[in-house]
């Protein structure tokens, strides 16, 4: 993991010959060798990243401040390796990761394999560090595993839903939901104004929130998109749960009692709606 921590510049002396060394085009020549030995399909960025895609995968994209989990090897163009994860991955923020991590792995989606070839501008740079000498190229196979905890609450939400013996139907944002009853009033919008009793709760079964007996009344378009979503499905009288990920919930920095990337379930019974 030291390996992939974005490097701090440590002003030091160096001799002329090494100034006079160009890193760009040196790395450039040497990543092309490499890609040309190993007969490799890659695609250069503009910033000189070099990145092979064999598998695009299938799920969400990471953006600049996701968190994923990734599977890697790490090691030089003399196929020596200088740092691996183990088989259940390394679950990190791209805001904390080397310039060619944060760059490439937003190339695929959560599933996807492949490589990236990252000169040392893009990683430890003139001076190196952590044990990476100065100058290096890089290079890490990768399989992206989870982008913001998507495939853990889906894993999560499913395993709940199988040991309490629910059928659940799930939408097209992630969003899983039961309906114990459908409610014969008004179908609420975004601008309503619902009136709920509620039960918040892990999938331990932990509760974080409760109304208790008590109701309370809230704007639907300021509550989370979980809720946004969900209680459209039910009418004015509805009762049901629903299974909340975390990204249509309170995301990766959590809330409050809510730790990040966390599964929140709600028991709704939706007394009234005014549109």
């Amino acid at each position: 993991m030291k390996y992939l921590l974005t490097f701090f510049a440590l002003f030091i002396i160096v001799s002329c010959s090494d100034d006079d060394i160009d890193y760009d085009k040196v790395n450039d020549k040497e990543i092309l060798k490499y890609i040309a030995d190993n007969n490799l399909d890659a695609t250069k960025s503009s910033t000189g990243l070099y990145y092979v895609i064999d598998e695009q995968g299938y799920g969400s994209k990471p953006d600049e401040n996701s968190i994923v989990t990734v599977r890697y090897k790490g090691y030089f163009t003399n196929g020596n390796i200088f740092d691996q994860s183990d088989n259940s991955g390394l679950t990190i923020g791209l805001q904390d990761v080397i310039i060619g991590w944060a760059e490439g792995i937003a190339y695929f989606n959560r599933g996807g394999i492949g490589k990236l070839l990252i000169p040392s501008k893009l990683a430890y740079g003139e001076n190196g560090g952590n044990g990476i000498p100065k100058g290096t190229v890089l290079i890490f196979d990768i399989q992206l595993l989870d982008v913001d905890y998507e495939k853990q609450n889906e894993d999560d939400i499913l395993k709940y839903i199988e040991d309490h013996n629910l059928t659940a139907e799930k939408s097209d944002s992630g969003l899983y939901y039961t309906i114990d009853e459908k409610g014969e009033g008004r179908t609420p919008t975004l601008s309503s104004n619902i009136t709920v009793k509620y039960k918040g709760y892990f999938t331990n079964d932990d509760v974080f929130d409760s109304t208790g007996d008590e109701s309370v009344t809230f704007q639907l378009q300021q509550l989370i998109l979980g809720w946004q979503e969900g209680i459209p499905y039910f009418n004015e009288g509805g009762k049901g749960t629903l299974f909340i990920p975390s990204k249509l919930g309170y995301g990766n920095a959590g809330t409050g009692n809510i730790p990040p990337g966390s599964v929140t379930i709600f028991d709704i019974d939706l007394l009234k709606v005014e549109n």
